[in-house]
């Protein structure tokens, strides 16, 4: 199997890292080798996540180079917009449609970008922008967008349904389980264009 290179990207709290050993965790279990780099710096204060997470028949890299990535997975717009660049030409963002205002707009030196969707769809022929925040409070819980957003990016990923299912079982803390595979089954039902 060729290489997947997926990058996740995020603010602090979102779930981002979670979010890439479920992926890490279904792709050992259907006996890929997989690499991954987590870098996050200032995530306990809300700033920038990002999670390279890459798997195959040989991996040597956990790095996801610039223009190489098959799908950007990003949980907050403005982070999807800074690493809109690592896609490949014909690959895939999936967006949550989230505004976190990062320090510079918070302190006031900054404002928060008004076109950032259309700036990215530009950029990115395949976008898919989905309101993951309103669906997880509809769920119940905020703290699952993220297993919303899995259940979009699974779709692309070409692994059974099961599978991902038992790595949210596996990963999760064991009173969540079944509200994040709720969450998850939402996701992978959406119908987005």
């Amino acid at each position: 199997m060729e290489t997947k290179n997926i990058l996740i990207v995020g603010v602090g709290g979102q779930g981002t890292l979670l979010t890439s050993r479920i992926i890490g965790d279904v792709a050992v279990k259907k006996g890929y080798d997989v690499k991954m780099s987590e870098v996050h710096g200032m995530a306990q204060r809300g700033g920038s996540v990002v999670t390279h997470v890459r798997y195959g028949d040989k991996v040597y890299s956990p790095l996801v180079e610039e223009g190489t990535c098959d799908i950007l997975l990003a949980f907050e717009k403005l982070e999807a917009l800074r690493w809109i660049h690592y896609l490949k030409e014909d690959g895939i963002a999936i967006v949550n449609n989230q505004e976190i205002n990062p320090m510079p707009v918070i302190t006031g030196a900054a404002q928060y970008p008004e076109d950032i969707i259309e700036r990215i769809k530009v950029t990115c022929k395949k976008t898919y922008i989905v309101d993951a925040l309103n669906i997880a409070k509809e769920l119940g819980n905020i703290k699952v967008l993220n297993t919303v957003l899995l259940g979009i990016l699974s779709k692309h990923l070409g692994l059974e349904k099961t599978d991902w299912e038992e790595a949210i079982e596996r990963t999760v803390p064991p009173k969540t389980i079944e509200l994040n595979k709720k969450a998850f089954s939402t996701g992978y039902e959406l119908e987005i264009k």
